[in-house]
């Protein structure tokens, strides 16, 4: 370790223990913000948002609107991606974490204080794309610098398990904003669309507060300040390279497996956690509250399975535990409808499977293995790059193509939307196969 590492912000000596448990701190409570404002959004969309910001849509019209505001901020997250992430592999990475995480809750704290449809007409769906996009530039990053963090304050031995820390803190975001849902469908309908669904946005200002506090006690890794050190030696009589250029020169293989992933996992989880829950009240006519409490329970489950493959990861490494989780998604694409199709019992054991065990599988390996497909000059770059253009494809577009499907159906068959799952897990486990780690010496999983 180096002695910047060694050391808090007021001089005191760290032992290694204490940085690993604030990087793990730093890196949950960041992903925890990141999922919970992000399943709170896609939540309120399917549920609130079409009664409240597109007043003068049709029920269904105003969903399918409402929808579109949640595509609007996977748009913005590859922009995101690629700004952080080249100031992520120059500036550091400890500084972006802050950075990232102060703008993605703001922007959801925000979006509790607007006014709706009724009080200033367009201007208040105009407002809430905007905060979205601002939400999304944030989120673009937040991801990646936090992995990268983990994995580079890791010993050989432990990248699987620390890379799952931003996998363990989406599930206890979700927990959280599932737990919210539940709570806030159950009250009444008009007390709901009155003021109730602010109170969860409005609360993000908190965690921001308590976030930033965490981060701030986060050392820099020792990886970056090298690469830091050795840029600062060479930096007379060159030019500088932008990271985002040399990205696209020596790393585009792993750049492509990043995207691949990303594209496959974002389908195959937002289809599991987000569209199911518009399926069921929209189609089922299955109060919402029921799939909230199913999210919840399967959150609960996560937090307990994401460890586990955590430590698969670290025995077996990232690339089989991807395969054989993207081989699972794949045979459960047609069983997970007809679950939802079995009442209560059936819905919550199907999203329990699916957003439980199935979505941690493919999630917990991620850390180590999107951070190791590149070098660590243009690390944040690589991930927060790929994962992000990748998953503003099929993580915006996916719930909505699905949603369009069943509705074009008069049967509101679902076959299509098993189809998209069916490709998610092809290619995610594509992702597997072009695994680039071997060409970087520092991966040991």
């Amino acid at each position: 370790m180096s002695q910047t590492q060694l050391k808090a912000a007021e001089g005191t000596p760290l032992s290694a223990d204490a940085i690993r448990r604030r990087v793990g701190a730093a890196t949950i409570v960041g992903s925890a913000l990141e999922w919970y404002d992000f399943y709170l959004y896609a939540s309120m969309a399917a549920l609130v948002f079409g009664d409240i910001f597109f007043a003068q849509s049709a029920s269904a019209s105003g969903t399918l609107a409402a929808f579109a505001t949640f595509a609007v901020g996977f748009i913005a997250r590859p922009f995101g991606g690629v700004l952080f992430g080249h100031l992520g592999d120059r500036i550091g990475r400890k500084k972006v974490m802050a950075l990232t995480f102060a703008l993605m809750g703001t922007s959801t704290g925000l979006i509790g204080l607007l006014p709706d449809y009724s009080q200033i007409g367009l201007v208040a769906p105009i407002m809430l794309v905007v905060l979205r996009v601002l939400q999304g530039l944030g989120s673009g990053a937040e991801y990646s610098s936090a992995a990268v963090v983990a994995y580079e304050h890791a010993s050989a031995d432990r990248r699987g398990r620390q890379g799952a820390w931003p996998a363990l803190g989406l599930n206890l975001g979700l927990l959280a904003s599932s737990l919210t849902v539940a709570l806030l469908t159950a009250l009444p309908e008009d007390v709901l669309l009155g003021w109730a669904w602010r109170i969860p946005f409005i609360a993000s200002f908190a965690l921001v507060a308590v976030g930033m506090w965490v981060r701030g006690r986060v050392p820099e890794t020792e990886e970056f300040e090298e690469i830091a050190e050795k840029r600062a030696k060479d930096a007379a009589g060159k030019k500088s390279q932008i990271p985002f250029i040399q990205l696209l020169r020596t790393d585009w293989r792993g750049l492509l497996v990043v995207i691949s992933l990303a594209l496959g996992y974002n389908a195959l989880s937002y289809i599991f956690k987000t569209f199911s829950l518009a399926y069921l009240t929209k189609f089922r006519d299955v109060t919402a509250t029921v799939g909230a409490i199913g999210i919840t329970i399967a959150s609960a489950v996560a937090i307990i399975a994401v460890p586990i493959f955590g430590r698969a990861t670290d025995r077996y490494g990232s690339r089989r535990v991807i395969l054989v989780g993207s081989v699972a998604c794949a045979l459960f694409a047609f069983p997970f409808f007809t679950l939802l199709h079995a009442g209560t019992v059936g819905i919550i054991l199907g999203l329990v499977i699916a957003t439980g065990i199935l979505a941690p599988s493919l999630f917990a390996p991620q850390g180590a293995f999107l951070s190791k497909q590149f070098a660590t000059n243009v690390r944040v770059s690589g991930v927060g790059t790929g994962r992000e253009f990748g998953g503003a494809i099929s993580g915006g577009l996916a719930p909505l193509a699905a949603l369009a499907i069943v509705g074009a159906s008069p049967t509101h068959a679902t076959w299509g939307v098993s189809i998209i799952l069916l490709a998610g897990a092809l290619l995610v486990g594509l992702s597997g196969i072009l695994d680039q780690g071997k060409r970087h010496s520092l991966e040991r999983n």
